[in-house]
């Protein structure tokens, strides 16, 4: 079923979505100061690929300490949300809203909750197989 679903994201849209956050890792690697910020973005743009089977976890929770999961991690999602975190995730939540009308497409807008989750603070997180 993952399968499917991962198929028709793609086709419908996640292509689109997922080269975006490509596209922005790539900008952002070009300033050198947003290094930080381009992995989180390339981790971002892959998933959105393909989100069914898959989940965002703090990499603490995975018992993994590193610069992300520490103070300098959470200094880095603040200036990532003051800076437009909070917009990319806004536009994933209404998006996500405005996928739940119609029935069909509820699993889609639960894929775009996920990917507002992650918008807001995507340094110290990791994506895994559920």
């Amino acid at each position: 079923m993952t399968l499917i679903l991962n198929l028709l994201w793609f086709v419908l849209g996640g292509w689109a979505a997922g080269l975006s956050w490509l596209i922005s890792a790539v900008l952002l690697a070009l300033t050198i100061v947003g290094l930080p910020w381009a992995q989180a973005a390339i981790r971002i743009g892959l998933f959105t690929f393909f989100p069914f089977g898959r989940q965002v976890v703090d990499r603490r929770a995975l018992g993994r300490r590193d610069l992300g999961t520490g103070s300098l991690g959470c200094l880095l999602n603040v200036i990532w949300f003051v800076l437009g975190g909070w917009y990319i995730a806004l536009t994933h939540l209404v998006l996500g809203v405005i996928l739940l009308i119609p029935i069909v497409t509820i699993p889609f807008a639960l894929q775009h909750f996920k990917l507002a989750g992650i918008a807001l603070a995507p340094i110290g997180k990791e994506v895994v197989e559920v």
